[in-house]
């Protein structure tokens, strides 16, 4: 007793914290890197999500739901472990998947992570009427921010309404790494939102929008953001992503 009163002496605020963390471990509360984290398994929905009407776009077993873009032929994704994993290596046949179910006003949550150096993105509103998904469809990046192999500007980092809105901060996790992700779209009002930090709000369809669009990389696809109800989209752009957790509610 007597080495303990010594040492509490000594130096009070090195034991003090030392001793609550024991005695009162909530009150020492991790961040865990996330907004509306699942209390329950990975591809599962909790009561809570299903009374608030949540639906699984991902089962963790199958692509159900889910087809290729224009349903072109692709050999790139695969299910692996609960996770749905577009490859980078041993694969003759790209193509994104896109959902069988189209939706307008939405909230869209999903993990994700990339592996060194691989790029993709979430694509929504996606119409198939032109060869490419993001002829018509706004995306949401995914890329890895530090280990990409050449510059990038900040319209194509991750979080960033690609080539239009950039995030307001970097807030991915290095690659290899699983991220939380939001989009919520309500009418014409946009969040992006990146391991709990929205990093990107905007109007859809306004003079500022437009004038983006216009001066930007979309301004000879006359139809790209214009659609009002789509396709959510997974982009293969060459593989290196892992998804799981994916899940969306109607507005």
């Amino acid at each position: 007793m007597r080495m303990f009163v010594r040492i509490m002496k000594i130096a009070p605020a090195i034991c003090l914290p030392v001793l609550l963390s024991f005695i009162i471990p909530s009150a020492f509360p991790v961040d865990q890197g996330g907004d509306n984290v699942a209390q329950g398994g990975d591809n599962t929905l909790t009561k809570a999500e299903k009374k608030a009407g949540w639906k699984l776009l991902f089962d963790g077993k199958t692509i159900a739901g889910w087809r290729t873009y224009k349903h072109a032929i692709d050999d790139s994704w695969e299910v692996v472990d609960g996770q749905l994993h577009c490859k980078q290596t041993g694969v003759e046949h790209r193509a994104d998947l896109i959902t069988e179910e189209q939706y307008s006003s939405f909230e869209l949550s999903f993990d994700w992570k990339v592996d060194k150096g691989a790029n993709s993105g979430v694509l929504y509103h996606v119409l198939e009427t032109h060869d490419h998904p993001f002829e018509t469809g706004p995306e949401y990046q995914l890329i890895d921010d530090l280990g990409y192999p050449g510059k990038l500007e900040d319209w194509q980092k991750s979080g960033s309404d690609y080539a239009m809105h950039p995030p307001l901060k970097i807030a991915s996790n290095p690659q290899g790494e699983y991220n939380h992700s939001r989009i919520v779209v309500n009418g014409d009002h946009v969040e992006h939102w990146l391991n709990g930090v929205k990093v990107v709000s905007f109007k859809a369809w306004d003079a500022e929008w437009q004038q983006l669009k216009m001066k930007g990389k979309w301004k000879d696809h006359v139809d790209y953001g214009n659609a009002r109800t789509g396709g959510i989209d997974l982009q293969d752009h060459g593989g290196g992503v892992w998804f799981k957790n994916v899940k969306i509610r109607q507005l």
